[in-house]
């Protein structure tokens, strides 16, 4: 016997969940569209960090990755943080082990190194880092950076080499990439701008330079949401993970979004990202688990590069 969930039923165990534990709910981008539907805030990396450091919630619940829910707790350490998947994780996070980046920092002392972190690592990478980054503000963070000191950019080599094209400014970069958006290729975008030869590409800057270089507009997800509305064309080819299409069409519904295509399937998709479920999402509720727990060390020091970043961003 096969059995029917009932999404409604279950959105509503969540929402009346959500207001016994006085928690809000942070919900990012990249989403399902039935946990972006409920949410308090969905949007991007800073903007989901100034809504964590803002809230006067008891609980935060976290719809994204492991990294965003650690985010949250360093800047909220009174508060209670939970996500509906602990194993929700980030290639960009694996791709840069703290341990490591403490032994090359060591390494490589006499350099001394300026750290740009892009949001998407661990507590641990943000604890030894001098500023925080996300992809809507890695510009300002970089030319803000003190002039007399290198500046390593951890751990995505993309989105540094593309903040390195909008600044000038030469830095070392990890050997990091997210996963998903390196499946975007030159192939699998000329294709699709061959089937839509009207259509705008806007991609992110997680994708490599070849895709960059083609698309009409390089941006975070929530500064893509500003260039649909302002975009003269009907229709925009999309280049980031497909959860983004469900907020593009639900705000600028007049714009045909199409999910450009990978080198081997349709779309994108992250599959950490869709870890999380409804059901996840109210059982996290019921049991206020999982947790996030910081050590209290860690957390201090990630803190300060983090409040950095937002009092440069504000």
């Amino acid at each position: 016997m096969v059995t029917t969930i009932n999404s409604s039923n279950i959105k509503d165990q969540i929402l009346e969940l959500k207001e016994q534990r006085n928690a809000i709910l942070l919900v990012h981008n990249y989403q399902i569209g039935e946990i972006q539907d409920i949410a308090d805030y969905v949007g991007d990396s800073l903007g989901l960090a100034y809504q964590a450091k803002s809230t006067d919630a008891d609980t935060i619940v976290f719809c994204g990755v492991h990294f965003m829910a650690e985010t949250a707790k360093i800047i909220n350490p009174n508060k209670t943080v939970i996500l509906p998947d602990k194993d929700a994780g980030c290639s960009l996070e694996q791709s840069c082990d703290g341990h490591q980046l403490e032994s090359f920092l060591k390494e490589n002392e006499e350099k001394n190194y300026y750290v740009v972190a892009y949001i998407n690592c661990s507590a641990h990478v943000k604890s030894l880092s001098d500023c925080i980054c996300t992809s809507g503000n890695a510009v300002k963070i970089v030319e803000s950076a003190p002039e007399d000191r290198p500046i390593l950019f951890v751990p995505d080599q993309n989105l540094g080499s593309w903040v390195m094209e909008q600044t000038g400014r030469k830095m070392d970069l990890w050997q990091g990439s997210c996963y998903v958006h390196v499946e975007y290729t030159r192939e699998s975008i000329l294709k699709i701008r061959e089937q839509y030869p009207d259509a705008e590409l806007v991609s992110h800057p997680e994708c490599t330079y070849a895709v960059r270089m083609l698309s009409d507009e390089v941006c975070s997800t929530e500064k893509m949401i500003g260039y649909a509305k302002q975009s003269d064309a009907k229709n925009i080819i999309i280049a980031t993970e497909n959860g983004m299409l469900h907020r593009l069409r639900k705000e600028v519904p007049e714009k045909n979004f199409i999910p450009a295509p990978t080198q081997n399937c349709a779309c994108s998709e992250c599959r950490y990202m869709k870890m999380n479920t409804l059901e996840k999402l109210r059982d996290c509720l019921q049991s206020m688990s999982p947790e996030v727990i910081l050590s209290e060390d860690i957390r201090i020091r990630a803190e300060r590069p983090i409040q950095k970043m937002l009092e440069l961003s504000s």
